[in-house]
Formats: structure tokens, sequence, C-alpha cells
């Protein structure tokens, strides 16, 4: 690389890769995710085990890259550019140029463990290597990988576009030149790295789990309904959704995966995931995404 194209914000070994980051899993954060990293210039290889997941990938992406264009902040020419700098793929081989490779996968432990040890066999040895996990202990997942040093959390927040944290998990073993590389990526996407301590939950679902879990057990209890309980939230917390229509946003199979990967690590009661949370998952009514959860949602 000439030297006018040297990024100072990088690290000597990362500015002689190219500008390319890897995202694995197509699903809802990691097509975010994508989004964020295409719209400030990167190439993007994103992998997902299937065609049939990268497509519905890619229909997920046009869908939020359509939302963009109609507020104004994404015009037609951008985002063809944008489509042009995205490579789709079921081959890890493919993540081998990336600077920054991010597993977006499933909150379950066994599946993240495999999906980062793959990732850590194709890619490059200089390459950062970073879980979006929102719930599991860092030193856990990067106990099957090599380079640890180079291994952190990246727990974005959903929607990804829009909002602007990133919660950076480090684990003892990170090494202090990963974190400034990361951070220094961060604040080229225009969002704010905030470093959290490797506690399971971190900082965001440690505080919002429960209070959608009491939400749920009030609901469950009689207290007020739902339209009730979302209304105190809104109007008396001045929060711009209530934690039951939150909790259909986020997935409620996905919340009560968080609680119970955080019940696990610490036992404390507090997250254990309620009733009527359970027995919701239990029938599939998952909220947005399957058209019901505590409201019913047009598909």
């Amino acid at each position: 690389m000439a030297e006018e194209e040297q990024r100072p914000w990088l690290s000597a070994e990362l500015n002689n890769m190219a500008d390319e980051i890897s995202v694995i899993g197509p699903g809802h954060m990691g097509i975010g995710i994508t989004q964020v990293f295409l719209q400030v210039g990167y190439n993007v290889v994103l992998v997902g085990r299937s065609r049939e997941s990268l497509d519905k990938g890619m229909e997920r992406l046009k869908t939020s890259m359509g939302k963009a264009i109609k507020k104004g902040s994404l015009n037609e020419k951008e985002a063809e550019k944008m489509l042009n700098a995205l490579h789709l793929s079921s081959d890890y081989h493919d993540i081998a140029g990336s600077i920054l490779i991010i597993e977006a996968v499933s909150e379950n432990f066994d599946i993240k463990t495999d999906v980062l040890k793959n990732a850590e066999a194709h890619a490059n040895n200089t390459a950062i290597i970073a879980t979006n996990t929102s719930s599991i202990p860092i030193h856990k997942l990067g106990n099957g990988l090599k380079n640890r040093e180079r291994f952190l959390g990246m727990h974005f927040f959903n929607p990804v576009p829009v909002m602007k944290p990133i919660e950076l998990i480090i684990s003892k073993e990170t090494s202090e030149q990963a974190i400034s590389d990361v951070k220094n990526i961060i604040d080229k996407l225009g969002k704010t790295p905030v470093m959290v301590n490797d506690y399971p939950g971190f900082i965001a679902n440690r505080i919002l789990m429960p209070f959608i879990n009491e939400a749920i057990i009030a609901l469950e209890n009689g207290a007020a309904d739902k339209e009730g309980i979302d209304t105190i939230a809104k109007l008396g917390f001045n929060h711009p959704m209530g934690p039951l229509e939150l909790a259909d946003f986020i997935g409620l199979d996905v919340c009560k995966d968080i609680m119970d990967s955080i019940y696990m690590e610490t036992g404390n009661a507090k997250f254990i995931p309620s009733e009527l949370l359970s027995r919701l998952v239990k029938e599939g009514k998952l909220g947005r995404k399957s058209g019901e959860g505590f409201y019913i949602y047009k598909k």
C-alpha cells in the first residue's frame, strides 16, 4: 500500500491488508452490522451456512436500505455502491483477506465456539476476531482459540444502523493493540465504543433483561394489561418502547436465551425467564419475526 494510502488510525500490520471485513451470520444482527460497514466504505464478506440463508439476508439488507432511501439518509447511487462492495459466501476461505471478522450467529455457546474456531482457522494471522455475543463471557468463547490476544467482544445494539453504542468487551488476554484498532474502526463507523468488563450480560443486558422479565411477570400476575405496562414505561420512564414491545422487537427466544445464559453463569434468580416467556417461546410466538408475541403483527 502506498504511503498516501496508509490509515494512521490502524496498526501497521492491519494497514498492510485491504479495507475488508467479514461478518459471519446473515441474520437480523449480522445484516445490520454488514450495512453499517458498507455505509462507511468497507468491502464486506458476508458468510452464511447456505444459499438460502444468504438470500434471506440479502432481502433483509435491501429492505433496510430501502427504508434508509425513503428517509433520505441514503440515495440510490450510494446503495448501488454498497451492494457492489458486498460479497456473499458460504466458504470460510473467503474471509482470509479481512482485517476484522465478526461472528454474529445465534446466542448459543456451542454454535458460536464452532464458528469462531472455523473463523480463526481461515483468517489471516493478523486479523482481529470479534463476537457479537450479548451475554456469553468472552473468556469462555475464546478458550478454543489459539490467538486469544486478537479476540474480543463487539456487542452491537439493535437496530444496528440507528443505535450508537457498541459494548467493547475484552478478556485478560486481549492485547492493547487489538483494543486500539477496534476502537478506531468503531469511530470510523460513527459509533461510540464503551469499554465493559467480561461479566455475563455485560452492561446492557444485565440491566435490560431483568426489567423485561419483571414486566412479563407483572403481566402474568395480572398487575395490568400489556398496553398499560408499556404505556407506563413510555410515558413514565420516557422510553421509546415499552418492555413488552421491546421484547417482541428483540425476539422472545433471544430474550430467553440471554436470560438463560446469564442465569447459568451467575446463579442469580432474577435472570430466570418467567413462565409466560418460556411458554410463548415454546409455542413459537417469538414476537415481530414470527408475527405474534405479546402483540400481533402483520406479516
